[in-house]
C-alpha cells in the first residue's frame, strides 16, 4: 500500500529563491529606458531650475582682536598689572574674540548698517526685525578657536555691495568699541580725579602730622630695618586700597560667584595678611623694629611715617591709573588689527550648479533604479499568485 500511496500524492513546488545580482541587473538593462528618461528629465529640471538661481558672492574680512600693549599705554599696563582692567572701560574683558563676535551681532551695530545700504528695500522687508534675521543669515561671523582671529563673511546678490557690507562691519564694530571704551574710561578719569584729591589731602594731612612730631622731638633716628618695613608695610597698604576700590567695582559689576569677585576677594585677604604679618598687634609682634632709647616717641614716629609713606603710595599708584584713563579716553584707534579688508569678489559662491546637478543625477538614477526594481517585484508577485 505505501508504494501506491507516494504514487498519488500531489507533488509539492519548490520553495522559490531570492533574487540574485545578475537578476537585478537584467531587470535594470530591460527598463533602461525608463531609467534613463528619469534621470535625464530630472538633470534637465534641475538645469533650468538653477538657471533661474541668483547668484551670490560672498566677501570676507578678518580681524585680530588685540590688546592695546604698545607705548607709554603699554608701560603703564605692565607697572599697574591687573589694576589696569578699571581703566579699560567696557571692552577689558578676557575673552575679547568672544566679546566683538557679541557687539558684531547686536542690533547696535546691526542698525547704522541697515540704514547706509538700505536694506529694508534691498530685502523687501517690511519690518526691521526680518531685516536683522536676513542679515544674520547673510553674515556668517565665526572666531577662530586656535588662532583667535574673526571672520566676517557677507552674501549678496552684489558682489561690491557684500563686500561694502563686510567692510562696514568692521568699521561699525570699531566706532562701538572705542566709544564703550572712552565712555568707560571717561567715568574712571572722574573717579580717579576725585579718589587722587582725596589721597593728595591725605598724604598732606600726614606730611603736617610728621614735620608737626619733628619739630617738636627734634631728629629721631630711624634704623635701614625699620625704614625697609615700613616702605613695604606702604607698598602693601597701597595695593589694598585700591584693590579694595576694584573689587568694589566687579561687585557692582558682577555676581559674588563670578570669578571676577572671587579672584580678587582672595587677593585682598592675601594682602591684609601680609600686613598683619608685618605690622602685628603692635609691640613684639610687630615687625618694625623700635627706634633709639625712646619707645614711645619712637613707634608714635614710626606710625606717623608709615602713614605718609602709606598716602604717599596710594597717590603715587592713583595718577599712574589716571594716566592710564587719560589715554584710554582719548584714544580713538580701534582696539583690534584689519588683517584682511573685503575685496570685490570676482566669482559667485552660491549657487554651485555643477555640483547642485551631480547631486541631482545621482539621486535620480538611484531612486530610478529603485522604482523599477520594485515594480518587477511587485509584478512578480503578481503572476505567482
Amino acid at each position: 500500500m505505501e508504494p501506491y500511496m507516494q504514487q498519488n500524492e500531489t507533488p509539492q513546488p519548490p520553495s522559490p529563491q531570492p533574487p540574485s545580482l545578475l537578476d537585478y541587473l537584467e531587470v535594470i538593462a530591460k527598463r533602461w529606458k525608463m531609467i534613463a528618461a528619469i534621470t535625464i528629465g530630472a538633470a534637465v529640471i534641475t538645469a533650468i531650475i538653477t538657471l533661474f538661481m541668483p547668484n551670490i558672492y560672498t566677501a570676507k574680512a578678518m580681524i585680530i582682536p588685540s590688546d592695546d600693549d604698545k607705548g607709554g599705554m603699554g608701560a603703564l599696563m605692565a607697572q599697574l598689572g591687573g589694576l589696569a582692567g578699571l581703566a579699560g572701560g567696557a571692552v577689558g574683558a578676557k575673552t575679547t574674540g568672544d566679546l566683538y563676535v557679541t557687539m558684531l551681532k547686536s542690533e547696535t551695530l546691526k542698525d547704522p548698517i541697515i540704514d547706509r545700504f538700505k536694506l529694508l528695500d534691498v530685502y523687501e522687508a517690511k519690518y526691521r526685525t526680518d531685516v536683522y534675521k536676513v542679515l544674520d543669515k547673510n553674515a556668517a561671523i565665526a572666531l577662530g578657536k586656535k588662532d583667535g582671529v574673526i571672520t566676517i563673511a557677507v552674501d549678496d546678490k552684489d558682489p561690491k555691495r557684500a563686500a561694502d557690507m563686510a567692510n562696514a562691519y568692521v568699521s561699525e564694530l570699531g566706532k562701538l568699541a572705542s566709544g564703550l571704551n572712552m565712555t568707560g574710561a571717561g567715568n574712571n578719569r572722574a573717579f580717579l580725579e576725585k579718589r587722587i584729591a582725596e589721597a593728595r589731602a591725605d598724604l598732606s594731612k600726614a606730611e603736617d602730622g610728621l614735620k608737626a612730631f619733628q619739630t617738636k622731638n627734634k631728629a629721631i633716628s630711624v634704623t635701614d630695618q625699620a625704614q625697609a618695613t615700613i616702605a613695604g608695610v606702604a607698598q602693601l597698604r597701597a595695593q589694598l586700597a585700591l584693590k579694595e576700590v576694584e573689587l568694589g567695582t566687579f561687585q557692582r559689576q558682577f555676581t559674588d560667584t563670578s570669578q571676577e569677585v572671587k579672584t580678587t576677594k582672595a587677593t585682598v585677604a592675601s594682602l591684609r595678611s601680609q600686613i598683619a604679618g608685618l605690622e602685628g598687634k603692635g609691640g613684639a609682634s610687630s615687625s618694625i623694629p623700635n627706634v633709639g632709647n625712646m619707645p614711645q616717641l619712637g613707634q608714635e614716629y614710626l606710625r606717623l611715617m608709615r602713614e605718609f609713606k602709606i598716602q604717599e603710595a596710594v597717590l603715587e599708584m592713583l595718577t599712574k591709573q589716571y594716566e592710564v584713563a587719560k589715554i584710554s579716553e582719548v584714544k580713538e584707534v580701534a582696539p583690534f588689527q584689519v588683517l584682511q579688508k573685503a575685496k570685490v569678489p570676482e566669482r559667485r559662491s552660491k549657487p554651485v550648479r555643477k555640483k547642485i546637478l551631480m547631486i541631482v543625477l545621482v539621486g535620480a538614477l538611484a531612486i530610478s533604479c529603485v522604482t523599477v526594481l520594485v515594480q518587477e517585484e511587485l509584478q512578480r508577485e503578481v503572476k505567482n499568485r
